[in-house]
């Protein structure tokens, strides 16, 4: 279950990206698992949605023990790192096509109290969440960020485009500029426009009653493809965890399992 959870590439790649384990000075202490067994546990709470006490005891570690892994490798933002590892691997390849780009939230449901929740103004006011993304031409998720549900999408345009990481190429220096994004009409706003311009981006925004979505659509399902293969996660069909952190966790280990699987191919 272990090497089927995390293929001998991925764990490769994790090892890059993985703080040491700590030491006892001591001595003495409990068994601490092997990182491979812990971050199979972690996947599978991620992609099956179960809770971290229904986890089951074929990977070796309980499910509080992950949890706790799970928490010390979140500090160390280790999922963060991981996706970009793995983007540098797609990046060398030349399997990233920067030619366009397309930007897209998503809404979901979250806890009462949990940070970086808001009321959403499309659920009857209920809070909740959203993901922010930034896809390459073929859907390749490049930057994520989330925040609650009553931000503004025009809002998560710069964060977004100054979040896409630096990234290794076939040839030449690392890139970080697509040279095109696609927007739907929540993001008609000329600043966004201006700015875009400053940075060298060309932009595909749909201006608001006076352009049908038909035509951008054509290059923009890609994105929305790319938002139902994180619902393939299923942790994030709901946002159970109150710390914000964890939940943007669980959206880069999506985002990270989505560029590992087109990197096996």
């Amino acid at each position: 279950m272990v090497e089927r959870m995390v293929p001998d590439e991925l764990w490769e790649l994790f090892q890059r990206v993985v703080p040491p384990a700590p030491t006892r000075p001591q001595g003495g202490g409990r068994h601490r698992y092997g990182d491979r067994e812990v971050l199979a546990a972690i996947i599978f709470v991620a992609t099956t949605g179960c809770t971290w006490r229904q986890l089951p005891p074929v990977f070796g570690p309980s499910g509080p023990t992950a949890h706790r892994r799970f928490t010390e490798w979140t500090a160390a933002r280790v999922w963060a790192k991981l996706h970009r590892v793995i983007l540098d691997e797609l990046g060398s390849r030349g399997d990233l096509d920067w030619s366009r780009c397309a930007i897209d939230s998503v809404n979901m449901r979250g806890p009462e109290r949990g940070d970086l929740t808001g009321p959403n103004p499309v659920d009857r006011g209920k809070r909740g969440s959203k993901i922010h993304l930034i896809t390459e031409r073929t859907g390749l998720p490049l930057s994520v960020g989330i925040s609650g549900a009553n931000l503004h999408d025009s809002q998560a345009l710069e964060p977004l485009v100054r979040g896409i990481p630096p990234i290794r190429s076939r040839r030449g220096p690392r890139r970080r500029r697509p040279a095109k994004l696609h927007a739907d009409k929540g993001y008609d706003y000329d600043h966004l426009r201006r700015w875009l311009r400053k940075r060298g981006i060309r932009h595909r925004i749909a201006r608001k009653g006076t352009e049908s979505s038909t035509r951008l659509g054509r290059h923009r399902w890609t994105i929305e493809r790319t938002m139902s293969w994180l619902a393939g996660c299923r942790r994030l069909h709901r946002r159970y965890e109150r710390k914000a952190e964890h939940f943007l966790a669980f959206t880069a280990i999506a985002c990270s399992l989505i560029c590992y699987r087109r990197l096996s191919k």
